[in-house]
C-alpha cells in the first residue's frame, strides 16, 4: 500500500516539476548586430571599431566585427575594451590600472537582435575580483553593465560572459518529457483506482 502511494505521489510531483520548468536560455547570436554604447552616460566616451576608434561624432556606434578579430569598443580614457562576438560572448578587458570610481556602461542593440536579451551568464574572470552588475532595459534590447564594484589587478584582467535569450517558442511547446510524465502519472492513478474497486 505504501509503495503504491509513494509511486503516485512521485508521479504527481514529477508532473508538477515538469510543468514548472522555465524556458531554457541560450547564448544569443549577435551576427549583424549594431551597438550604440555610452560610458557613464556619455556617448563621446566610447570609441567604436567602425570609426577606427577615433574620437569623432558617432564613434560610439559600431557593428559586431564579422571575423571576431578584435574589440568593438574602447573607452576614451583607455581603461576598458569590449569585445562582442557573433556567438553571443562578451569579453571585457582592462588596459591599464583601474582606480576606484564609477564605471557604468550601456549597450543599445536597437532592433538589430534576432530576439530580446533575457539574461547574462558570467563565464569567467581573470585578474578581477567582485561581480559585475547587469540590467536589461528597453524590452531586452539594451544591456546595462556596471563595473564599479570590481577590483582589477594592475595587469590586464578580463571578464568573459555571454548575453542570452530564451529559445524561441520554448515557453509555448512543452518538452517531450512533460506529456510522458503526465501519461505516467495518469496511468498510476488509474491503476491505483482499479485495485481499490476490486
Amino acid at each position: 500500500m505504501k509503495i503504491r502511494e509513494t509511486l503516485v505521489r512521485s508521479a504527481i510531483f514529477g508532473v508538477l516539476a515538469a510543468m514548472a520548468n522555465p524556458a531554457q536560455a541560450t547564448p544569443l547570436p549577435l551576427q549583424n548586430a549594431v551597438i550604440t554604447a555610452t560610458y557613464n552616460g556619455d556617448g563621446a566616451a566610447m570609441l567604436g571599431l567602425d570609426q577606427g576608434f577615433a574620437a569623432v561624432p558617432g564613434s560610439n556606434t559600431t557593428a559586431i566585427h564579422p571575423s571576431g578579430a578584435g574589440v568593438e569598443f574602447f573607452t576614451a580614457d583607455a581603461l576598458f575594451g569590449f569585445d562582442f562576438n557573433d556567438d553571443g560572448s562578451l569579453t571585457i578587458y582592462n588596459n591599464a590600472p583601474v582606480p576606484t570610481g564609477s564605471y557604468s556602461f550601456r549597450f543599445d542593440f536597437g532592433t538589430s537582435l534576432a530576439a530580446p536579451l533575457t539574461s547574462f551568464t558570467l563565464a569567467g574572470m581573470t585578474g578581477v575580483a567582485g561581480t559585475p552588475l547587469l540590467s536589461l532595459q528597453g524590452g531586452g534590447s539594451v544591456l546595462g553593465l556596471d563595473l564599479s564594484a570590481l577590483s582589477w589587478d594592475d595587469g590586464y584582467g578580463s571578464v568573459t560572459a555571454s548575453v542570452n535569450s530564451a529559445e524561441p517558442g520554448s515557453a509555448d511547446v512543452p518538452e517531450p518529457r512533460t506529456p510522458a510524465l503526465l501519461l505516467g502519472g495518469l496511468g498510476m492513478l488509474m491503476l491505483s483506482r482499479r485495485r481499490k474497486t476490486r
